[in-house]
């Protein structure tokens, strides 16, 4: 690991920097995503297919350790991420995890090519999915199991129940879902407990707002993907920029730093391949966003920021 170094007030300053997924794990707010480790460093995030391991993996091992030695206390992968290549990684990097590290990871979604994402949600293909998992990430219980995707063709309470029977074999300790809307959480609440909800969400892309406030009510974790797609609303003259400047801070920390305000199940999970990437990341905890300053960042118009193909 290098010698950078971040503040302690920039991890932990109150009490709010920290949420209980499913009520019992404890993590700070902003975490960290797997899914930019796949591939090569020299790619942009767009053209990144998450196919191929990491080119060099001990850039990419480096970045995960440097992640858990600042902080990190929430990880959060998938099956699918270089075809099960990001769960190894993961336990290459962190293995044995220490004990206030939350590891999540994903089922549910097929990679029959570079270029598919296909939903697949066979309760006998989750549930081997996730046995594979937990081979991969060499533990005996997953902290945080989400669906990838709900699958049209298959019954959600086909799909949920699955993840519930891996629960009941204590194999799986939280359930979380990804990509759905309050109905379909609503529905998957009738069949078992959910801690985490994972949707595309971010200043520019808020179609998931309705979310955000159904799980802050409940107390679920909402982990907010592609959470720095700020885009040309951090132009020069644009209001991240201008709120950035006031508060001395990034645009890219103050877009983590509304989420934050946004609401306090919010936890963001950021990706990069770069550590000065990820300690400007983790500052974001320490910048305090005045109301009038939220409020100026949350009129910026909703739209379909963010990049790759939204299947994070």
């Amino acid at each position: 690991m290098s010698d950078i170094e971040i503040s302690p007030r920039a991890i932990d300053t109150t009490a709010r920097q920290t949420f209980a997924i499913g009520g019992d794990l404890t993590v700070r707010r902003i975490g960290y995503g797997t899914m930019r480790l796949a591939d090569t460093p020299d790619l942009k995030p767009a053209d990144a297919v998450i196919w191929h391991p990491p080119t060099p993996r001990s850039a990419a091992l480096d970045v995960l350790r440097a992640a858990v030695g600042h902080g990190v206390q929430l990880v959060d992968t998938a099956d699918s991420y270089a075809l099960g290549g990001g769960e190894e990684l993961v336990a290459e990097a962190l293995h044995p995890y220490a004990p206030d590290v939350v590891v999540a990871t994903k089922v549910g979604l097929t990679r029959p090519s570079p270029s598919e994402w296909v939903p697949l949600g066979h309760p006998a293909y989750l549930r081997q999915q996730a046995e594979l998992s937990l081979r991969r990430l060499r533990v005996e219980r997953i902290d945080l199991l989400q669906l990838h995707r709900i699958d049209p063709a298959v019954p959600l309470a086909d799909q949920i129940g699955a993840l519930k029977q891996l629960q009941d074999e204590g194999k799986v300790r939280h359930i979380g879902l990804s990509e759905v809307t309050v109905d379909e959480l609503e529905q998957a609440l009738e069949i078992a407990p959910i801690a985490a909800v994972q949707n595309w969400y971010n200043l520019a892309t808020r179609r998931h707002d309705a979310v955000v406030d159904f799980t802050a009510e409940r107390g679920i974790a909402f982990l907010p993907f592609f959470p720095i797609a700020v885009g040309g609303h951090a132009g020069a003259d644009g209001p991240v920029s201008e709120v950035a400047r006031e508060v001395g801070a990034t645009p890219a920390q103050t877009a983590l730093a509304w989420l934050l305000h946004r609401s306090p199940n919010i936890l963001p999970i950021p990706g990069t391949t770069s550590e000065k990437h990820l300690v400007e990341n983790l500052g974001a905890a320490a910048v305090q966003l005045t109301d009038e300053q939220y409020a100026r960042l949350d009129g910026i118009a909703a739209g379909e920021g963010g990049v790759g193909a939204g299947e994070a």
